[in-house]
């Protein structure tokens, strides 16, 4: 089968996730990756001709809040190109058109989505913000409309895909037969990598620098432990605190050495630091899908949440007295949903397939346009 697979580049997420099944997908099909922003930086190298597309960025305010509307605006342009045929979706669908496939599998990259809609190739969407609007997570009171606000706003990045596939380290329940819920993705350097007695408190920094505010750096020097950052543009020891550049095994053999993670609520470094057996202090982005996440971790007892604007020295000494017990809590948590995630592509794919020769000469039709 012939199969292009497109990943969003906001992040280490999106990337991450892909390469935990793009390495079996690419032995059993023949494979083109579309990629943008970081996830072309992580994927290009590992594997050829990786077509790069237009990457969607978030905006933040100078408290290191996620703004939605600021977002929509810098991103206007690229969306209405996505979205109304421009000169950028013009370019992926003559890249699609070219490799001639037989489905699609997108990581919310806006341009394959779109472009393959257009082209009508079936479309698998894998992510986790499905999450939400494929499936049906506990939500707290105040997040049900904005849950409504979010579930529009994905589905203009990505339309209405024939099947879902949503990876996750919670479960929650699919709206229909044509969606399917699996663990966490994890690549083979993470199962390859051994976990060690921690050591010191790791960091991540999803944004990076705008997240690096005064009182979270202030945190980090008085919170009394060794500190490893990634994610920011600072490199070098300053006190207890070692601020790291971006290196994929260097990274997770921090993780691996970590006594407790600091970080954001991406679903995917939660699933990979649970398998690794670490608890995690959590602050979420402003977004429903990731205070839902932490509220998830909680329900684990595999760590808590905090709003960033709460976080202090005191705070982070409390979790780290409190990580042994939610150490043992983690522990036994090994779940990999690669291989359910690749037998749920593969029966996907089929059945698409299937169903698209059964639409004949007009879906060939549509095609060839």
């Amino acid at each position: 089968m012939r199969v292009v697979y497109g990943v969003f580049g906001y992040g280490r997420g999106h990337a991450t996730r892909a390469l935990g099944v793009l390495p079996e997908l690419a032995r059993r099909h023949s494979l083109q990756v579309f990629a943008s922003g970081r996830a072309y930086e992580m994927i290009a190298p590992q594997f050829a001709d990786v077509v790069k597309t237009p990457v969607l960025d978030y905006t933040y305010l100078p408290s290191g809040k996620r703004c939605l509307w600021r977002t929509a605006r810098d991103n206007f342009s690229k969306m209405s190109d996505a979205m109304f045929g421009g000169p950028a979706l013009h370019d992926t669908m003559h890249a699609i058109r070219a490799f001639n496939p037989d489905i699609v599998i997108s990581d919310c990259e806006t341009y394959v989505h779109h472009a393959a809609a257009r082209l009508g190739i079936p479309r698998i969407g894998f992510d986790h913000f499905g999450i939400l609007t494929h499936c049906r997570p506990p939500l707290a009171a105040q997040d049900r409309v904005r849950a409504v606000r979010d579930v529009i706003s994905y589905r203009m990045v990505v339309g209405f895909p024939a099947r879902a596939v949503v990876s996750s380290f919670y479960d929650a329940p699919a709206v229909s037969r044509g969606v399917r819920c699996v663990g966490p993705l994890l690549r083979d350097e993470v199962q390859r990598v051994r976990p060690k007695r921690g050591e010191h408190l790791l960091v991540y920094l999803n944004n990076g620098d705008r997240q690096l505010l005064p009182h979270v750096e202030e945190a980090l020097h008085g919170c009394g432990e060794d500190v490893v950052v990634y994610g920011t543009s600072r490199r070098g020891v300053d006190g207890r605190v070692d601020y790291r550049a971006p290196a994929n095994m260097g990274f997770l053999e921090d993780v691996a050495r970590a006594k407790a993670l600091f970080t954001t609520a991406g679903n995917q470094l939660v699933g990979e630091a649970l398998y690794l057996g670490k608890p995690m202090l959590v602050f979420p982005e402003h977004t429903v899908e990731q205070r839902v996440n932490g509220a998830a971790l909680q329900r684990l007892g595999a760590g808590r949440m905090v709003d960033f604007e709460q976080v202090r020295a005191d705070l982070i000494r409390a979790f780290l007295r409190e990580a042994p017990t939610y150490a043992e809590r983690v522990r036994g948590f090994s779940h990999d949903g690669k291989t359910e995630a690749l037998d749920a592509l593969d029966d996907f794919a089929k059945e698409l397939v299937k169903e698209r020769k059964a639409v004949g000469a007009a879906g060939a039709w549509r095609y060839a346009q």
